[in-house]
């Protein structure tokens, strides 16, 4: 299998930290919150936590603080398809394909539900056949990249498809949730909205930088299953977030990573590009310590979550573009995503 075209889009309007501080101080919720939740708020937003700013799909922060099942659920219908629309658009004109060159389609999102799913609006907005092959995944948070890319492969391998188009399309401000855990205040202190599309094909595009998936890992824990993922309260999803998790996402990102380049007999110092889901700072340094890299190597990463937050499942296709945007320099490219569950996947590919 070979990525022939990389998309990505998020919303227009951008904010900052200190942006979001003084919408949080000035509104409701800062009230009915305590002055724990503002500590943890202050420290989150007004010290460095790697993020200097974030796109969220609203008009103005005040919308933000508009937290009900009825709000959310129209955030997430009304830019969850545009936004994946965008990014699969900009990826089809980069691959040189048509719509109807698409063969399957595989949506990946976790901060809303729809049914019919996604994928249907992307069939419909980028124009795509009628008779073409449709996947919704959900619950993957924010590892989902890799096991859709995973299942189009899959196709690829089976001779089902050519061409299959690849999305993750996460609109967090459509999930978003506060309380006086500090957990969720931080969760909602980290993460952007945004799409990320990918076209991956039978064989190489020519004229494109060729970009081979050689082999894929998995793990998953569910025994760690509480310490990160999504809960229904209210008729809203709120984020568990605890604080195990950066060592969990180093600790299990290390094994795949060790698995992976054992079963192909490859070299650690062969890889060249180190394509990391960008969950936060404090996860960022863990990776940097378990994994024994310079700050350097996750550099791609760190300027992903500085410029745009935690985009969730949508972020490693940030991270990839990237990393080809820096023409970084030919060889194996480790392609990491890891998240709730608790999941961690990795692919190594090879890049001429």
């Amino acid at each position: 299998m070979f990525v022939n075209g990389i998309g990505t889009a998020v919303p227009p309007n951008s904010y900052s930290k200190l942006d979001c501080w003084n919408a949080f101080s000035d509104s409701d919720w800062f009230e009915r919150l305590g002055p724990r939740a503002h500590a943890v708020a202050r420290t989150v937003l007004l010290r460095d936590n790697g993020i200097e700013s974030r796109r969220l799909a609203v008009d103005s922060l005040t919308d933000v603080f508009h937290i009900d099942p009825d709000a959310l659920h129209a955030r997430f219908l009304a830019h969850a398809p545009a936004l994946a629309r965008q990014a699969g658009k900009e990826a089809l004109a980069l691959s040189k394909l048509a719509p109807a060159d698409i063969d399957a389609v595989v949506v990946s999102t976790c901060t809303g539900y729809l049914c019919p799913g996604l994928s249907g609006y992307v069939i419909e907005q980028l124009g795509l056949r009628e008779d073409v092959q449709a996947f919704d995944l959900v619950g993957h948070g924010c590892g989902a990249a890799l096991p859709n890319m995973r299942l189009a492969n899959g196709l690829i391998l089976a001779g089902q498809c050519r061409h299959v188009l690849s999305v993750c399309v996460e609109v967090c401000s459509a999930a978003m949730y506060l309380d006086e855990d500090p957990g969720v205040l931080i969760s909602a202190c980290l993460f952007g909205d945004g799409a990320g599309a990918m076209v991956l094909s039978r064989q190489p595009q020519a004229g494109l930088r060729r970009i081979e998936w050689l082999h894929a890992e998995s793990l998953v824990a569910p025994e760690r299953r509480d310490r990160l993922q999504f809960e229904s309260r209210q008729g809203m999803l709120r984020n568990v977030l605890t604080r195990e998790v950066p060592r969990l996402a180093a600790q299990y990102a290390g094994q795949v990573l060790e698995t992976s380049l054992g079963r192909t007999e490859t070299r650690r110092d062969a890889i060249r590009a180190w394509i990391m889901h960008p969950g936060g700072r404090d996860v960022l340094v863990a990776l940097q310590q378990q994994m024994e890299l310079d700050p350097d190597d996750l550099r791609y990463s760190t300027a992903v979550l500085r410029d745009f937050g935690n985009l969730s499942s949508a972020s490693v296709y940030f991270v990839l573009k990237g990393a080809l945007r820096d023409h970084a320099p030919g060889g194996h490219w480790w392609l990491s995503s890891f998240g709730a569950g608790f999941s961690c996947h990795g692919a190594l590919l090879k890049v001429e």
